[in-house]
């Protein structure tokens, strides 16, 4: 599989990374229905055979049960071939699991403690604030307080808690308040065939100031992996986040399932899934770094690993639209 520098980091990492949302379980405001412990395990343990080489994954993610997962993944594997482990902070939960933002830096300080007690780690390579603000909230435009979290983001960074800092969900005039401070060395946006705001002005910057780019949701949250059926949306677990997402209701759901179909027949061509070209399509844009993309279990890694060395052509991309 190919690999990219990350923004001023210095790590060389592969096109694809592997996503730990779903690790996360059920039971929370974001969860993707049960998951099984050992399968996430035995999916991160492949995902590493097949040559990835970082891990996303965030406290949020299963209110702590994702990084604690990942720990107990890499520790069962030799320290040289353990995976970079990238994570993120600003989401916070009280004893009833309901999740706030919150950029105070004492809070983020108590976060990135708590981090890395979970993770099992001394340092954590790239430490990333997860939302400028929460999202919907009638702050969310202006965003206030991210210039005192990058400052305490910073400190941490002196102090080698963290090797190096970043953001996901951030807009330009965001960054570009914060880059002032610090370096911003990566960004963490949503971007796939259905999402594509970024494109106009987020990702021309992010080139421009040497900001690597490791998109999420590439395929849409599984929306475009090929293996989505209307039986399948229908069945998902009451408390999977999907049930709530339009693109997978009508009059939406129509149009994106015969999105995938063409997605399937151009994949036919090349030996390759449905997800593996949304993935490709994602990675063909210059200033995007790697994609993440979330397993469950080790045959989903299967599926999507070929993207890494997919390269469509300009005709195939202009059929995609």
């Amino acid at each position: 599989m190919q690999k990219r520098f990350l923004g001023d980091t210095g790590f060389n990492i592969t096109s694809i990374g592997l996503g730990a949302w779903a690790m996360g379980g059920g039971g929370w405001a974001f969860a993707w229905g049960p998951q099984d412990d050992g399968e996430s395990i035995a999916a991160i343990h492949h995902a590493i055979d097949r040559g990835i080489n970082w891990i996303d994954t965030a406290a949020a993610y299963g209110l702590g049960h994702s990084e604690e997962i990942v720990a107990r993944a890499l520790a069962q594997i030799p320290s040289s071939q353990r995976p970079l482990v990238f994570t993120k902070c600003s989401l916070v939960w009280d004893d009833k699991g309901n999740i706030s933002h919150n950029l105070q830096p004492d809070s983020l300080r108590k976060e990135l403690e708590s981090s890395l007690r979970r993770l099992q780690v001394e340092t954590i390579d790239l430490y990333q604030i997860h939302w400028p603000a929460f999202a919907g909230s009638p702050e969310a435009a202006r965003a206030p307080g991210i210039e005192e979290a990058w400052n305490a983001l910073a400190e941490m960074k002196k102090e080698g808690k963290v090797r190096f800092i970043g953001v996901s969900n951030f807009n330009v005039v965001q960054m570009e308040r914060i880059r002032q401070i610090a370096p911003v060395s990566s960004l963490q946006p949503p971007y796939s065939i259905l999402s594509r705001g970024i494109e106009p002005e987020i990702l021309p910057y992010c080139a421009l100031h040497n900001i690597g780019v490791i998109a999420y949701s590439p395929m849409q949250s599984g929306l475009l992996s090929g293996t989505m059926t209307r039986e399948r949306i229908a069945a998902l677990p009451q408390d999977d986040w999907r049930r709530r997402n339009p693109d997978f209701q009508e009059p939406r759901l129509t149009r994106n399932l015969q999105l995938v179909e063409k997605l399937r027949v151009i994949g036919l061509k090349h030996g390759c899934s449905a997800a593996e070209v949304a993935i490709a399509w994602v990675l063909r844009y210059p200033a995007v770094t790697a994609a993440i993309v979330g397993a469950r279990r080790p045959s989903q890694v299967d599926g999507f690993i070929g993207a890494g060395n997919l390269r469509l052509s300009p005709e195939e991309i202009a059929e995609i639209g």
